[in-house]
This record gives structure tokens, C-alpha cells and sequence, in this order.
């Protein structure tokens, strides 16, 4: 598929980073699985190279760019020529953008530089054991007491969670209104936040996902990020790009998975001919970079509108839900066609089809997301 939508710098930076993952990255991925983690020092490679927080400004070490195809250029090379479970843009695109918005001048200061390096990792907890897409649900507390607050609660599948630095954490802060949450800084080695188990998942074997606990652990008043009550509405803000985020890496994995099952049905051979001559294979794999291209060009628009500012819940959505679903075909008939092999993880369509199964729950379930992509239908009556 032809598309028009990058500049030549972007290219050219397209290039770079994808010299950068062949030379980091792909060399390590079989270790860092088997690990359970990638190194910090990843980060701070990373950060070297400006492949960090490109949105900072350069008072804060980053490169002042706002232009979201940069993330998702390293996103699309990630899928291909990197480790789906180094989750760089978690911590770039997701989580630093909350103190850029939210964060006062001191909190910026103390902490975008270092975020910009990869000398402080990032991670956001939100979902706990018994609260998801529901955080009404959420039993974490916080309590004011003069001049600091004590958080008590736990929370779990954290991603980042055994690496990072920085966590962001919501906690509700007025027992009368159940709704109302606060964020809150709690940083590595502050007394009573530990640490719990890497959790052992199907797939995106590098990515450290934990559960996090929190004992009386005391937070200073300088470390409430944005307004004490209004958590709720600072985690919405960022709704929209987090969907077209996971669009952007569901679809990159499609297109991977694509990819790697062209390559095998070239060469693998069956009754004295390759696979790829074969008819059921050449339908199988026009009717998916069909759904790929017309995928690709409907999240292309939306990272047109979210540069704009006009992208709305409901497009994030549908990117979102559309992309996920059509990882999940892309690696399943990846692993039909590459027979018994597909069944092997010494074959990376392996890998991917255990990765893709929790594009559809994280950010958001598909069936939160079609309630969403309703509701922008039946309010317009």
C-alpha cells in the first residue's frame, strides 16, 4: 500500500531507528523473553538517541516535536524489527504526557529530564484485582493528613511495574463521593510501596507486569499530581490517543504477522509446488492485506485528525476495536498457514499469536469500545 502521509525527515528518522532495533534490540529479544524483562539500560540507549518523550521541550532534554507519526513510526518498526514487550511508548506516549498536563513546573523539572534520558522509568496503576474498566470499583484510599497523604492499596497487571522509577497511582480521596480519585507520584524506595510478583502471562514474555502494594506509604503534598479530586478527569484526557496508540501497535503486529506467513508460504512447498502458488493461499492472503490496507488507512486518518486535534472518542474507538480484532485474524490464519510450524516458538507467528489475545482487553475491552462507538451513534438522533 502506497501512503503519502510522511515526510521525507520522517523517513528519514524511520530509517535510523530501524538501524537502531537491528543493532539493540533484535540481537537480545530471546534473551529478554527468557528474563522475563528487558534491562534498563534499553531506556537509557533509548534516551541517547532522542527516541524518548520526542514531544519535551528542549529546556527538558527532549526534541520539542508534537507530531504523533514520529511514535507512530517507532511503533510500526517496533512491530517488525523490535520486542513487543519493550514498552517504550507506555512510557513516552501514555504516562509522561500526564505530567506535561498535569504536572506543576516543579514536578516537570524534577522529572520530565530524567524521563527524557531513561534514568527514570514510568508506569501508570490503575486497575486493581477487582476493578478494571470499572474504576468506579477501585478500593485503593488516600488520606489527607495536614501537610501529606497516606495511600493504602494494591493494584495489579502494572505494566513496567518491576522497572519503573515513577509510578503513577490513583487512589480515591473522599469516602463520600466514591467516584472522586486523585493522582498521586509514588516514586522508587518511598517506605511501604513494594513490589510483587512479574507476573507469568501468555504472551509479551519480555514486559514486566506486577502487582504493586502500598502500606501507609507516605506521599508529600508535592507529589499530588493536577487537582486533589479531579484524577478522573486527567486519566480521561488522555482516552483517546491510548486507543489510537493500541490501534497503532495491534495493527503493526497484523502487519508483522502478514509478513512473516508471506515469507513462509514462498518458501514452504506441498504436492511439488510452493504454498503461495497454491489457490487457497493466494485467497487467504489478498482477502488479509485487503483488511490490512483499509485498516492501515483508517488509522492514518486518525493520526491526521489526533495532530489536528480533532480526534474524537468514538474514531479512537473504532481504531482501537477494529485493529485488535484484525490482529487476532491476522496472526490466527498466520499460524493456519504456517501448519504445525506456526505451532512452534522457535517460529516468531508463534509469539504474535500469543501477544495479540490482550489487544483486545488492554486500553479498553472490545466490548467497552463498541458501547462507546453506540453511544456516538444513538446520541445523534
Amino acid at each position: 500500500m502506497q501512503r503519502d502521509c510522511f515526510t521525507e525527515e520522517q523517513n528519514q528518522f524511520r530509517d535510523a531507528y530501524r538501524r537502531f532495533l537491528d543493532k539493540e534490540v533484535a540481537p537480545f529479544r530471546d534473551a529478554w523473553r527468557k528474563a522475563g524483562i528487558v534491562p534498563r539500560e534499553i531506556f537509557k540507549k533509548m534516551g541517547e538517541q532522542g527516541y524518548l518523550l520526542t514531544w519535551a521541550a528542549e529546556e527538558f532534554g527532549g526534541l520539542d516535536i508534537n507530531d504523533f507519526r514520529y511514535q507512530q513510526i517507532m511503533i510500526e518498526e517496533d512491530g517488525l524489527y523490535g520486542e513487543a514487550g519493550l514498552f517504550h511508548t507506555l512510557h513516552s506516549r501514555l504516562v509522561a504526557p500526564y505530567l506535561k498536563h498535569f504536572g506543576n513546573p516543579e514536578q516537570q523539572q524534577r522529572f520530565i529530564p530524567a524521563c527524557v534520558s531513561g534514568d527514570c522509568i514510568l508506569a501508570i496503576a490503575m486497575t486493581e484485582p477487582d476493578a478494571g474498566s470499572d474504576l468506579a470499583g477501585m478500593k485503593s484510599r488516600a488520606e489527607d493528613k495536614g501537610d501529606h497523604w497516606v495511600l493504602n492499596g494494591s493494584k495489579v497487571y502494572i505494566s513496567n511495574g518491576i522497572l519503573a522509577d515513577l509510578v503513577i497511582v490513583a487512589a480515591k480521596t473522599n469516602p463520600e463521593k466514591p467516584r472522586e480519585m486523585t493522582l498521586f507520584l509514588v516514586e522508587a524506595g518511598m517506605d511501604g510501596f513494594e513490589r510483587g510478583r512479574n507476573l507469568d502471562k501468555l504472551g509479551l514474555k519480555a514486559q514486566d507486569t506486577a502487582e504493586l502494594f502500598f502500606t501507609d506509604v507516605k506521599i508529600p503534598k508535592a507529589n499530588v499530581l493536577g487537582e486533589v479530586g479531579r484524577g478522573m478527569h486527567h486519566l480521561m484526557q488522555g482516552l483517546a490517543e491510548e486507543r489510537l496508540i493500541t490501534a497503532c501497535i495491534s495493527l503493526a503486529a497484523a502487519q508483522s504477522a502478514f509478513e512473516l506467513t508471506k515469507v513462509f508460504v514462498e518458501d514452504r512447498k506441498a504436492f511439488g509446488k510452493s504454498l503461495s502458488e497454491q489457490q487457497n493461499t493466494r485467497f487467504k492472503m489478498a482477502a488479509m492485506r485487503t483488511e490490512l490496507d483499509v485498516a492501515q488507512a483508517f488509522v492514518d486518518q486518525c493520526v491526521s485528525q489526533h495532530n489536528d486535534g480533532r480526534l474524537t472518542a468514538d474514531s479512537a474507538s473504532k481504531a482501537k476495536l477494529y485493529c485488535s480484532e484484525v490482529e487476532g485474524r491476522m496472526v490466527d490464519e498466520g499460524v493456519q498457514l504456517h501448519g504445525g510450524a506456526g505451532y512452534m516458538q522457535e517460529y516468531e507467528i508463534c509469539n504474535l499469536y500469543a501477544n495479540a489475545r490482550i489487544s483486545r482487553i488492554l486500553a479498553g475491552t472490545s466490548e467497552i469500545m463498541k458501547e462507546i462507538i453506540a453511544r456516538s451513534i444513538f446520541e445523534k438522533r
